[in-house]
């Protein structure tokens, strides 16, 4: 083959080694715009992973890299004067220059063609004249060739909102530093490390409001370094920040990171009868924020991807080839993308995260993006893990006013005890809502019981009921239960006290009324769909039809039944005091009655209930100050609330600060974080956790504890959200239709037994698991060096 790379950098240059190492045959040419061994930059960054996949893809560049690596395992976080230090993370820095010339060096050793100062303007032009039958576009983050055929590549660019400037310093770092410092102007971070024997990259980084409020914006270049170093010079021990930039003037080298994601990395060209594919690889086809490691990582594995395609398609088909290309590495990139885009939010909104001890700031550092999590951190360094859940332990039981048991290993941060009002959970374990539909006429019965009664026996905190309606017109279907009658006071109380008999689990109750999603049919009998017979009338903040042309219309609620249906709240949720619930919940969410008020989506009205945010809140803030003066004054009210409606003109994430604000300032204890379900044509973007980012905004911004939902499954989870400051309280709903003790089975995992609710009843048999598990422990000390057989009979015969 005839293989043309556009651009000297990673990408391209390993891409062209690793075909001309395959096949010595294939003619390989490098373009490139500077000078031989010239390049811009400082250091870059790898994980060990990395490493091992640039040893399994060419050995012999590999070792020479490795020869120039500086490895570190630590990272150092300092905040607000405390230094916390996580270690086991396994980095390895190299100057971005030395990285070039190797990657130069063993692609002439090879024999391919590098060409040197020669900016490609016509990129078909260069096809011609080497007769490609392949391009690769590595021309970078302003690539002309991704620009020349945007229509096939759908590039989606975006400038973030933070500037940072890519320094340099003789100060040598023994681990891989964050910094963070407060100026009158706002937050400022540093990102350092050693990439070599005598020089560390140092990039120093601010929201771009901070860097104008500092002036940055107009000073040369040599005051903003001379500004950057005063402010960090207590990390600089004296030795200067270095810019290897000089050609650039005044504020031009603060630039804003460019994230770009590609709908297609894959253009045909055609040249007489031969198509020419032309594909994009490195930075032309992706960027992902240096917080999480570097667009060279990303180069070098995108290098790595289309080589083994080759290798792989053994019938040389080039059109599959670059197909699987795109399928494949596309998805990986997608993965990193996600990752780092929850890092670089994490870094432009440092201000959110101030009021953490440093302790917890340290922690939501490390576990920012998502892919580093408790389990993770606990592999990586034991002693700190151990060292920061006896923190998280301390700190809970102190703020839930409990002694904490003496002389016991803390427990993870998921069981630890939270206190809200006089409310004292024994863990922070939430079994969700669901909708069950199995009540008759409202009232729930012995499923009810069982359903709910078990998961309380299986080791929750605070275990919800379903969706509990205000009236028999506010039900979802014939078979939601209510809370209007005595009848149904009576029986929720059954089911209430059963709980607080048995268990150590308190019990939630969810008023709320369906709205515009009312008057349906059970879910296995058509979700959504009106009922075949049997209909009621339907109430929203606007006429609107859930399920165009298939729902009922509901007609705009009028000052009539805006004070009925708050009187219905009313009543219900002193019923809901009468049956002994612990916990009150009001959904406001996922496009039912209060929800329609506050999405503009569902609210067209032109009254004081319309128009702005606060005016679409007002109804709902009417009906739970309503509730507030009649549910007791020592028990929490909880609000549910979407936080995003996924869809164009509906709520976002901004909005949903707000709405929290309004429910804080109304009185509401806590914010149940949910999104969607307002209307059919949400497009959510799922995924683990997908949920939780709002939770974590609403907390640290609003400072407001919340409950965190959505694909929540492992106890994994949990612990990073809880331990992180990310919610309060997390819900699982999957996991517990699936496993009712799931909270027992996973404390048991982590050997850990107490904070699980287990019923008195069970005392007995979790002191013997706790016996058997401290005997297990004992043998296995006291077996090393024994084979598992012998292990096995050890164990036996105790």
């Amino acid at each position: 083959m005839n293989i043309v790379c556009i651009g000297g950098g990673p990408a391209g240059l390993y891409f062209a080694l690793l075909m001309k190492q395959r096949n010595p045959g294939h003619q390989v040419v490098v373009i490139e715009r500077n000078r031989p061994y010239d390049t811009f930059g400082w250091g870059v960054v790898f994980s060990d992973q990395t490493l091992g996949n640039l040893v399994n893809a060419d050995e012999t560049t590999a070792r020479s890299i490795l020869q120039s690596f500086n490895h570190w395992d630590d990272i150092d976080v300092h905040f607000k004067g405390h230094t916390i230090t996580s270690g086991g993370h396994g980095f390895c820095g190299i100057g971005r220059k030395r990285l070039l010339n190797i990657l130069q060096a063993r692609c002439e050793a090879l024999g391919v063609q590098l060409v040197f100062e020669t900016d490609v303007l016509d990129d078909q032009e260069i096809a011609a004249r080497y007769d490609a039958d392949l391009v690769v576009a590595s021309d970078g983050l302003n690539s002309r060739v991704r620009t020349r055929y945007q229509d096939t590549f759908q590039p989606d660019i975006e400038s973030r909102y933070c500037r940072f400037v890519w320094l340099g310093t003789k100060k040598l770092f023994p681990a891989f530093t964050f910094a963070f410092e407060e100026t009158e102007h706002g937050w400022f971070q540093a990102h350092a490390y050693q990439y070599d024997g005598d020089t560390s990259t140092f990039i120093i980084e601010t929201p771009d409001d901070v860097w104008q409020r500092a002036g940055l914006d107009t000073m040369s270049q040599a005051d903003a370094i001379a500004f950057c170093e005063k402010l960090f010079a207590k990390y600089l021990d004296g030795q200067p920040l270095l810019s290897n930039s000089p050609h650039l003037r005044g504020s031009a080298n603060w630039i804003r990171f460019p994230r770009i994601v590609c709908g297609s990395w894959v253009h045909w060209n055609t040249f007489g009868d031969k198509k020419v594919p032309v594909v994009l690889m490195g930075d032309a086809a992706h960027t992902a924020h240096f917080s999480i490691g570097s667009g060279t990582k990303l180069a070098l594995e995108d290098a790595i991807e289309l080589a083994q395609c080759f290798d792989r398609q053994g019938d040389g088909n080039l059109e599959n080839i670059l197909a699987n290309y795109e399928a494949s590495r596309s998805i990986e990139v997608l993965k990193i993308q996600s990752a780092a885009r929850n890092s670089m939010e994490w870094f432009e909104h440092v201000d959110r995260y101030v009021g953490l001890d440093p302790e917890q700031f340290a922690y939501s550092m490390l576990t920012r993006s998502q892919r580093l999590s408790h389990d993770n951190l606990r592999v990586r360094d034991p002693a700190y893990v151990a060292r920061y859940e006896q923190w998280i332990a301390d700190r809970a039981y102190r703020q839930a006013g409990l002694p904490k048991p003496a002389g016991e290993v803390a427990p993870p941060p998921m069981l630890t005890p939270f206190k809200l009002r006089d409310t004292v959970l024994p863990n922070r374990i939430v079994v969700s809502p669901m909708a069950q539909y199995s009540a008759k006429d409202g009232v729930p019965g012995d499923y009810h019981l069982v359903h709910l009664g078990s998961r309380a026996m299986g080791g929750a905190g605070l275990v919800f009921a379903e969706m509990t309606c205000v009236s028999a017109d506010a039900r979802i279907t014939p078979g939601c239960p209510g809370l209007y009658t005595p009848e149904h006071t009576a029986a929720w109380k059954r089911i209430v006290d059963f709980v607080h008999a048995n268990t150590q689990a308190k019990m939630a109750v969810q008023l709320g009324h369906a709205g515009a999603k009312g008057s349906t049919r059970v879910a296995w009998e058509g979700t959504d769909k009106p009922l075949v017979t049997g209909n009621w009338p339907l109430v929203s903040a606007s006429e609107t039809q859930y399920l165009e042309g298939v729902s009922q219309v509901a007609f705009a609620a009028n000052r009539g039944d805006l004070a009925r249906i708050k009187a219905d709240f009313v009543r219900s949720t002193i019923a809901a005091a009468e049956a002994g619930f612990d916990w009150l919940e009001l959904h406001c969410a996922h496009g039912y009655l209060l929800s329609s008020f506050i999405s503009p989506l569902t609210n067209q009205r032109d009254d004081e209930y319309g128009g702005s945010l606060e005016n679409r809140c007002r109804y709902p803030l009417e009906v739970f100050a309503a509730i507030r003066d009649v549910w007791p004054a020592d028990k929490p009210i909880s609000v549910r609330i979407s936080a995003h409606d996924w869809a164009d003109g509906g709520i976002t994430p901004d909005d949903a600060v707000a709405i929290a604000r309004l429910f804080k300032e109304a009185g509401a204890d806590m914010l149940d974080c949910s999104s969607g379900q307002v209307t059919k044509l949400e497009k959510p973007v799922y995924g683990r956790m997908f949920q939780t980012p709002f939770s974590d905004r609403i907390r640290n911004e609003v400072g407001i504890p919340t409950i965190a939902v959505g694909a929540i499954f492992e106890a994994d989870h949990v612990n990073s959200i809880i331990a992180a400051g990310r919610a309060d309280l997390c819900a699982l709903a999957r996991p517990h239709l699936a496993d009712p003790a799931w909270t027992q089975h996973e404390a048991a995992k982590l050997g850990h037994f107490d904070n699980v609710g287990w019923p008195k009843q069970y005392y007995a048999g979790k002191q013997q698991l706790e016996r058997n598990l401290e005997r297990e422990k004992q043998v296995a000390a006291q077996s090393a060096g024994l084979t598992p057989q012998q292990i096995a009979a050890r164990l036996l015969a105790e």
